[in-house]
């Protein structure tokens, strides 16, 4: 069985506090705004009210941690417990409310709240994102469709990229490894819409068909570099 160390796990869970239940007790009421809630749940992990502070988590935590679990955890780590509380309730910066949105072919788009009404994030703008493993995947998918291997370059990392060009991309991937990069292709299409990544430290990896993309993080980007 998986263990996690209790601070860690609440640290976790507490960035789950933009997606969040309801009140812990008495019928169903509106959620506060996200920095007050916030507030809330930083102030019953304080007091060491654990069936408060859950009550608070999203759908999503709740299914990582049962309600016994939770409950241990604020009584086994209380100190730490406290002080986490304490750091949340201190939280001076304004709360940005965020969301995602999977389209059918597997693309993210990020959005932010604004003035009660939801904005496509800038990201959005760049075809070629890779800023997030997925957004690498997908763009790195959509030069290989529009054969820019120009762009492919990007997500090339630099221990890889001597001597390559993209012309030296086009020979290979449309000759003599043109059926490969077909089905590689065809494979990250198709699970890129419900695809789990797979994230640690400045490394990534994606499940497609029967192999396996693995990235890495360099200068702040994510590059491509290996599948198999």
């Amino acid at each position: 069985m998986l263990e996690l160390r209790p601070s860690s796990l609440l640290i976790a869970l507490a960035a789950s506090t933009t997606s969040l239940g309801l009140a812990a007790c008495g019928p169903a009421q509106p959620a506060g705004d996200p920095g007050s809630v916030l507030k809330d749940y930083g102030h019953a992990l304080e007091q060491g009210h654990a069936d408060e502070a859950y009550s608070l988590l999203s759908d999503d935590a709740k299914r990582s941690v049962s309600v016994e679990s939770f409950r241990r955890m604020v009584k086994d780590d209380p100190d730490e417990v406290r002080e986490l509380g304490r750091a949340l309730q201190r939280s001076s910066a304004p709360a940005v409310v965020t969301a995602t949105v999977t389209a059918a072919n597997g693309q993210e788009l990020d959005l932010v709240l604004e003035d009660g009404r939801w904005r496509v994030e800038a990201g959005a703008v760049d075809l070629y994102a890779q800023d997030t493993p997925r957004h690498a995947v997908q763009g790195f998918v959509r030069a290989l469709e529009r054969k820019r291997y120009d762009v492919i370059l990007r997500f090339v990392p630099d221990a890889h990229k001597e001597g390559l060009n993209a012309a030296k991309l086009k020979d290979a991937w449309e000759g003599r490894d043109k059926e490969e990069m077909a089905q590689v292709l065809s494979a990250l299409k198709q699970v890129l819409p419900s695809a789990s990544v797979e994230e640690t430290g400045d490394h990534a990896a994606l499940t497609y068909g029967a192999g396996t993309m693995q990235l890495v993080k360099e200068h702040g980007l994510w590059k491509i570099e290996d599948f198999d």
